[in-house]
């Protein structure tokens, strides 16, 4: 299926992590105009030595999304060299620490917070206001399976997703006239370094990579975890105009689970 993406400018946040990657590689295989960012300059030097682009189609930041200032720039940067923003993808995110309610810490609620809240709601807030404009564009925002349900010891970062979700969908209805779409992508556990943290903190760090997935992809039907390529094929689809009449939605990623009803 052609999507008609060719030339579409492309933002995207944390594209040197696991997902990042393969949806800055799948976007970029697209033929897409990129601006993309992580928080080091050396994890970019790295994803640009494989990465198969022009160097003209291709703006890089160094962003840390919990800052405002930071999102501003990088959105008013590549409208300004690239003439337009079709497409945001809100991907950055972090896990902070598990630990049970009673043991919650504010600090690690902002830590979490900072990044997986506010960093998609600075994100939407200066791409809407450019996608106005044009009166187009799609935002796809890369939260999690948590965005609606629940986790032992993750209500900090089970929470975020909660909120994120909800201002996506608040985004969506505001938008909705003007011909922009707003939708979330909501993967189960990813094969990614940021679950091998996740599996370290409730398993022990001398337990493997296949006793860890053995147990955490136990509760999904398909008994597997999501791959990143999936995640990024996903987020093509709800890029373009094929899923203009989808807006609002969180898109689950879950081998099946949701089907299970609990």
């Amino acid at each position: 299926m052609d999507l008609n993406l060719k030339d579409k400018v492309v933002m995207i946040t944390g594209s040197t992590g696991g997902v990042g990657e393969a949806v800055t590689r799948a976007f970029a295989a697209e033929g897409c105009k990129l601006a993309i960012s992580s928080t080091k300059q050396e994890k970019l030097d790295a994803l640009l030595a494989h990465l198969d682009i022009k160097p003209e189609n291709l703006l890089t930041f160094v962003v840390d999304v919990s800052k405002e200032d930071q999102i501003k720039n990088m959105v008013e940067k590549t409208v300004e060299h690239f003439g337009s923003l079709d497409v945001q993808v809100n991907n950055a995110g972090y896990e902070g620490l598990s630990l049970p309610v009673d043991m919650q810490t504010v600090e690690n609620m902002m830590n979490v917070y900072n990044v997986n809240v506010f960093g998609p709601l600075y994100g939407m807030k200066y791409a809407l206001a450019q996608m106005k404009k044009q009166k187009s564009g799609a935002i796809v925002n890369i939260t999690s399976q948590g965005s609606v349900t629940g986790a032992a010891t993750m209500s900090a970062y089970v929470s975020s997703k909660h909120a994120a979700h909800g201002i996506a969908k608040c985004a969506a209805l505001e938008v909705a006239e003007l011909g922009i779409h707003i939708n979330c992508i909501g993967p189960g556990p990813i094969d990614t370094p940021m679950m091998t943290k996740l599996e370290h903190q409730a398993l022990g760090e001398n337990v493997s990579k296949e006793e860890a997935m053995k147990i955490f992809a136990a509760a999904y039907p398909d008994k597997r975890y999501c791959k990143p390529e999936e995640v990024a094929e996903l987020a093509l689809f709800l890029a373009s105009e094929k899923s203009s009449h989808i807006t609002g939605s969180l898109v689950t990623m879950d081998g099946g689970q949701a089907a299970l009803g609990r």
